[in-house]
């Protein structure tokens, strides 16, 4: 047997708000929202009494989603990750974009900072990090040529 297919990445976010307006932003579209709690949730993530507020986000080619989840119970009590771009486990979602720079300016007022800065690769493209929602790592990579 093997892998189908990718369904989705999630990430958990103190805000759900603000992360919905960032992706929105970056130009996913939001496909739905929803509160998820019941014994079906604690047994699946392995917390007692667990009650989230969700919202998954697709991308406008409706190939990839973006789950993003603020606990409402248990509240974790570990800080969001802000760990450097080389440590192993730290998450990191890459997207395509028309122009690096302008979707980078867009983005700044929902939070978004460079992890470094953006650069360029040959004449293959220009690549950029960002922090996004919870410090998630966003790759912006501008396809450059034809």
């Amino acid at each position: 047997m093997t892998v189908i297919r990718m369904d989705h990445a999630g990430i958990v976010v103190e805000d759900l708000a603000a992360a919905i307006a960032f992706f929105t932003e970056l130009g996913l579209e939001l496909e739905g929202q929803a509160t998820v709690e019941g014994a079906w949730v604690d047994r699946l993530i392995g917390l007692a009494d667990a009650k989230a507020d969700i919202a998954m986000l697709k991308t406008p080619d409706g190939r990839n989603r973006i789950e993003v989840s603020e606990f409402q119970h248990p509240v974790s009590a570990t800080p969001a990750p802000r760990a450097p771009v080389n440590v192993p486990g730290i998450p990191r979602l890459t997207f395509v974009v028309d122009e690096v720079d302008e979707v980078f300016a867009r983005l700044v007022p929902h939070g978004a900072e460079l992890v470094g800065e953006v650069a360029q690769y040959e004449e293959i493209y220009r690549y950029g990090y960002v922090r996004g929602p919870a410090g998630v790592i966003i790759g912006l990579v501008q396809e450059l040529g034809s």
